[in-house]
């Protein structure tokens, strides 16, 4: 904080744990240690945001550090919550891996000053993907080919909230993508070019975070 944020005493901060809670306060004393905070006001609780989009998308096989970057950005851009999806084409993701994103969404929690932190799920199947789409009040699976995921926005009404689902490298298989949208999912496609795993899913969630802004009312 000191040195990256080049603080000192008597600055004022703000600090937040990552579930809505707030205080604000200054630095009283600064040493190798660490420091020493005082609080000037009594904590808050910041409510969450009512735009709530869930992830799911098989990077299971996503080598160096585009799992991290993928789970990085999904974080700084608002996600409820990210699930690695496990696939025909991607079945596994190891324990330590999933131990080094939690840790990824904490640090980018931090950056981008997110009072939230993001959920990072447990692999789930596709088989129990398919009850939350069919629960949810909006899903959408990236589709080569299919229609604009515009076009799917012009016509899905005023919803802030549901899932997004991302294949894995090679796709989804014919019958998963069947099982999917027979389960209540709307293809949509992101354009003419083949896109990696992280890219569609960060095309995806900027578009559906941004749409999904456009639809709250404006402070007054």
């Amino acid at each position: 904080m000191t040195k990256v944020l080049r603080l000192s005493t008597k600055d004022r901060v703000e600090l937040f744990n990552g579930k809505g809670g707030l205080i604000e306060g200054s630095i009283q004393r600064i040493d190798r240690t660490g420091l020493d905070f005082v609080a000037l006001e009594d904590p808050i609780i910041v409510l969450p945001q009512t735009t709530r989009w869930h992830v799911f998308v098989a990077f299971g096989t996503l080598k160096g550090g585009r799992a991290d970057w993928l789970v990085e950005k999904c974080t700084e851009l608002g996600a409820n919550s990210v699930t690695p999806l496990l696939t025909e084409r991607s079945p596994s993701i190891s324990e330590s891996r999933v131990d080094r994103l939690q840790r990824v969404v904490l640090a980018a929690a931090k950056q981008c000053q997110r009072l939230h932190e993001m959920t990072l799920n447990p692999p789930t199947e596709i088989g129990g993907l398919l009850p939350i789409v069919a629960q949810s009040k909006l899903s959408f699976v990236a589709v080569a080919e299919a229609a604009p995921v515009f076009s799917a926005l012009t016509s899905s009404g005023k919803k802030s909230s549901g899932t997004l689902i991302i294949g894995p490298e090679g796709d989804f298989t014919d019958k998963e993508v069947d099982m999917i949208i027979e389960a209540g999912a709307t293809a949509v496609g992101l354009g003419p070019h083949r896109l990696r795993v992280e890219t569609a899913t960060i095309a995806l969630l900027a578009t559906i975070m941004l749409w999904s802004d456009s639809l709250q009312p404006l402070n007054s």
